[in-house]
């Protein structure tokens, strides 16, 4: 099983050019891609995002892997997981009870802050127990991604502000781990996060208007 997961795997890992200390593989290369194509499709409120999303993940976590970067290869897995739930959850409607694009109330933002809060410093120890190169930063963006995959899968409106504020610490960091063209990739996140965040602001202003006019005909 581990000889054909090697062989699947081997030529991902293969260096097709180098940019400054980055020696951008194939995994990286499609991960650039696919990573482009999935916000863009989130953006559209499409449900095409979270296929393209999983082979994002599947990508990062074959470069993440081979770089020795266990939290974000770790985190991939979890992405991958959470993907398949929030795009059963798109396509089927009787999974939840709105998947229209919305506001999250105050509470659920609450939590979301409460969980990133908690799962820092918990994962700063076991990611430094780990050896981990940059602890307290990889513990960061895990729980804010984390809570943003939570919120996207619901189609909530504050999903981008904590993309957002994931990408901003992404950024820097991957530079700082010689990924230039990942940090590349979450600098096009960064952007097109802001495009999101302003695009579902209106569509979520439709349905709340919408709802207000169904209202008024009961």
């Amino acid at each position: 099983m581990f000889d054909w997961l090697g062989v699947v795997v081997s030529p991902l890992n293969h260096v097709l050019f180098v940019i400054g200390a980055d020696h951008v593989t194939w995994a990286e290369l499609l991960g650039f891609i696919t990573g482009g194509a999935c916000v863009w499709l989130t953006v559209r409120s499409s449900v095409l995002n979270f296929p393209v999303g999983i082979a994002n993940s599947a990508f990062f976590l074959v470069l993440f892997a081979y770089a020795s970067l266990w939290s974000d290869a770790a985190l991939q897995i979890v992405f991958i997981a959470l993907g398949f739930l929030g795009w059963c959850r798109w396509v089927r409607p009787g999974w939840a009870q709105v998947i229209t694009v919305r506001w999250a109330s105050i509470p659920a933002v609450l939590v979301c802050v409460a969980f990133v809060a908690t799962a820092t410093p918990v994962l700063t120890v076991v990611l430094r127990a780990a050896d981990d190169s940059a602890p307290f930063w990889d513990a960061l963006t895990t729980g804010l991604s984390l809570a943003a995959q939570w919120l996207l899968n619901a189609k909530r409106v504050q999903t981008w502000w904590f993309w957002i504020a994931a990408d901003v610490i992404y950024v820097p960091l991957y530079v700082s781990k010689h990924l230039t063209l990942t940090a590349a990739i979450y600098l096009l996140f960064l952007g097109m996060c802001a495009l999101g965040l302003q695009a579902w602001r209106k569509e979520a202003s439709v349905v709340a208007h919408e709802d207000m006019a169904e209202l008024a005909l009961r």
